[in-house]
């Protein structure tokens, strides 16, 4: 069973953004007015080196008054690729030029409320170029500090907990381990080899 829209219409545009709301009928026959965010594809990376450090931007967030920990994203350009996207992020937000880069994973941070869609990619290595340009402050985090931080909460941003989570999963097939997935198995903390806590 699934909502059926009857009619969308918008309540306010920019070239940014586009708030509106829709005339839903909900499984059981009722109607609703459900307001909605439509939004421009967004893509970063998640850029690690050769000492297992990932490359993360120090941010205040004035919507939710917090300071916390990111991947560079951004707004992919319209009729740019979402890979040329992340790559040019990264360099803009870090002065860090992304090696090769390749898709990670693709995540809705919030599909009750907006189409939003973010494309995250992974580099194994990056080329310093210059200075930050968008970042009051980046730095290389060791991987295994990473649960630290979102236990701290200095971590909050879901596109950036997913796609750190992703690459900890990624990271269980290092050495040789195995990555079968096996869905009776809970996955524990001794999974991830010096992990600090």
């Amino acid at each position: 069973m699934f909502w059926q829209v009857h009619s969308e219409k918008t309540v306010y545009a920019t070239p940014l953004v586009d708030v509106r709301i829709a005339d839903v009928e909900l499984p059981d026959g009722r109607h609703r007015d459900h307001h909605l965010v439509r939004t421009a594809p967004a893509a970063g990376a998640v850029v690690t080196d050769e000492q297992d450090r990932v490359l993360l931007i120090w941010r205040h967030r004035f919507i939710t008054d917090s300071w916390g920990w990111e991947i560079p994203l951004g707004k992919v350009g319209e009729g740019e690729m979402p890979q040329a996207a992340a790559a040019r992020e990264v360099e803009q937000k870090t002065g860090w030029r992304p090696g090769l880069l390749r898709p990670l994973l693709a995540v809705q941070p919030d599909n009750r409320l907006t189409d939003s869609l973010h494309h995250v990619y992974r580099a194994e290595s990056a080329t310093h170029v210059g200075p930050p340009g968008e970042a009051d402050r980046i730095d290389w985090i060791p991987l295994s500090g990473i649960r630290k931080l979102f236990d701290n909460g200095d971590v909050v941003c879901g596109t950036t907990l997913s796609s750190l989570l992703y690459v900890a999963l990624d990271c269980l097939g290092v050495e040789g381990r195995k990555t079968t997935f096996d869905p009776n198995r809970p996955l524990l903390l001794r999974d991830f080899p010096g992990l600090q806590l």
